[in-house]
């Protein structure tokens, strides 16, 4: 017998560390919600506004470290549950 390869082979997930924070804030506002490395073993799944989350979630902002700024303002994170509305 003869064994086959499979074509489905990991792909390295792209960094916000490789990126400066234009580029990033870029790929986040085109394609709506991508999940980007963010350092080490480190992702996350950001999103350009509410509409990519699910109804039981609301947004909150995310800043993510890229090659140029510690803290750049990616867009944002789907939290699940209801907000509170004192952060609690």
């Amino acid at each position: 017998m003869t064994a086959f390869a499979t074509s489905a082979v990991a792909q390295p997930r792209a960094s916000t560390l490789n990126m400066s924070c234009g580029q990033a804030r870029a790929v986040v506002a085109t394609q709506g919600a991508v999940v980007l490395g963010t350092g080490g073993h480190t992702y996350d799944r950001f999103v350009n506004s509410g509409n990519f989350c699910e109804v039981s979630e609301y947004i909150e902002p995310a800043w993510v470290p890229t090659a140029d700024t510690p803290q750049c303002p990616i867009g944002y994170l789907c939290r699940e549950g209801p907000r509170d509305f004192f952060d609690r």
